[in-house]
């Protein structure tokens, strides 16, 4: 048996229970599900070697479109990750498609149990091999590094709390970095070598708040098949960090307030209490003391999870760190796609200096890499990060006089029409993740 994480999403249960059943004699953690939607969150919140994806569910029942969106959304997510697509409805025509669009792999149902073995074990190796892609700030040794005077600020306030229990917030924009800084808290801390738990409560629907967080018992509900350990348990001894805090209601702050209040859960379907042993980081892009005034959070949760607050600027007000982190990254995907570009032209620079960043570290870390797979020199050039644009373009939106939201939103449009609406697209072309760009679009009314 492998120590390989796998998953498999179709809509048939007997189509899961049958791959289950083959594959969890052969790899340590085989996990399944039947509704598509909940991809986004387990592969955010888990890290899986190989996914098993069904191309069609309840849209389109031969064609093999939801495979190819879902195959996108994961690769957006975590492009690292092996994906075999499956499907009843298949060709040469599609399976070509499918290699085209980033999986490793095509099988056909029903499948042949040693042939899809050796596909899973193939899709694994390759997972293996890749190399772990990097978070979205620079890691020198342990220590995550920046040369803006906020920065260091932020280093000198992580060093002195770090090695306490007191719980932290960290506030900034998309892209930033607040997933990096809470890792590298629990570095610090006395909790390095214990686990650490990453929550995106953004990704979690209501009816699977309780289930995730706290875990239930076999039977607690219809789809209950087994008793589930919740991510506050699985972080006993070490930290858990809760994402998007902002994003929940009021009566899921109320329950995760009690849970704060008395250190323990208590598992869906069950009366038992279960003490726990967390150190707490929690983080939103939101400005969370205007919800609390508005009463859209609980004023008795911020005062419980904000002992110390962070703030992370965006990269915009930090701009001494934009050349180093650009080179960090230009070194970074040149050793990992083996490329020859070694070196920023100086116009270039200047343009990434210039440049107001609204998808942050994030954004500046996709460009680079596209830039990096694309570059046809050693030195990389304006046109190469600044995909269809021109050097003038970027002078342009700093004369203009334009806020920085009346920006942001025409380049969001502009890349829109230029996809025909295509979300994925759109996004790559932004250097976004597709929530991001969903975000945006909702703010903008797009």
């Amino acid at each position: 048996m492998q120590p390989g994480k796998i998953l498999i999403v179709d809509d048939d249960v007997d189509v899961l229970r049958a791959a289950r059943l083959l594959l969890k004699r052969h790899f340590e953690q085989v996990d399944f599900e039947k509704n598509p939607q909940k991809i986004p969150y387990l592969v955010t919140n888990f890290d899986y070697d190989v996914i098993l994806l069904d191309m069609n569910f309840t849209r389109d029942l031969s064609s093999g479109k939801e495979g190819f969106e879902w195959l996108d959304r994961i690769l957006d997510i975590k492009p690292e990750t092996a994906v075999v697509l499956f499907t009843a409805y298949g060709d040469v025509e599609m399976a070509v498609r499918a290699i085209k669009a980033g999986a490793v792999d095509f099988v056909l149902k029903p499948w042949e149990n040693e042939k899809l073995l050796a596909t899973i074990q193939s899709a694994y190796n390759k997972r293996a091999a890749k190399t772990e892609r990097p978070g979205p700030v620079i890691n020198h040794g342990n220590l995550i590094v920046g040369q803006s005077p906020a920065m260091q600020a932020i280093f000198d306030t992580v060093s002195r709390v770090a090695a306490t229990d007191a719980n932290i917030l960290i506030l900034g924009e998309n892209g930033t970095g607040k997933d990096m800084l809470a890792r590298h808290i629990h570095q610090l801390s006395e909790r390095g070598e214990k686990p650490f738990v990453s929550v995106d409560l953004g990704a979690i629907s209501e009816t699977l708040f309780e289930s995730e967080l706290f875990g239930h018992v076999k039977g607690a509900f219809t789809d209950a098949r087994e008793d589930r350990t919740g991510r506050f348990e699985e972080a006993s001894g070490g930290t858990i960090f809760l994402d998007e805090i902002g994003n929940i209601t009021i009566p899921f702050q109320a329950k995760l307030l009690t849970v704060l209040q008395n250190r323990s859960v208590t598992k869906v379907g069950s009366n038992k209490s279960i003490p726990i042993n967390v150190r707490l980081i929690c983080a939103t892009n939101r400005n969370i003391q205007q919800q609390a005034a508005q009463h859209l959070f609980r004023q008795d949760l911020l005062y419980r999870i904000n002992t110390i607050e962070v703030h992370l600027p965006p990269l915009r007000e930090r701009r001494e760190d934009i050349i180093p982190l650009a080179e960090h990254f230009l070194q970074l995907y040149r050793e990992k796609y083996k490329r020859p570009v070694n070196s920023l032209h100086d116009s270039l620079v200047q343009q990434l200096e210039r440049y107001e960043w609204p998808g942050n570290i994030r954004e500046l870390q996709h460009a680079m890499e596209r830039a990096v797979i694309l570059s046809q020199s050693k030195t990389l050039q304006p046109k190469d990060v600044f995909v269809k644009s021109n050097s003038n373009h970027a002078e342009q939106t700093m004369d203009t006089g334009y806020n920085l939201e009346e920006m942001e939103r025409n380049i969001i449009t502009q890349a829109m029409k230029k996809c025909n609406g295509n979300i994925t697209e759109a996004a790559r072309e932004l250097g976004l993740s597709r929530a991001a760009l969903y975000r945006r679009l909702e703010k903008y009314n797009i």
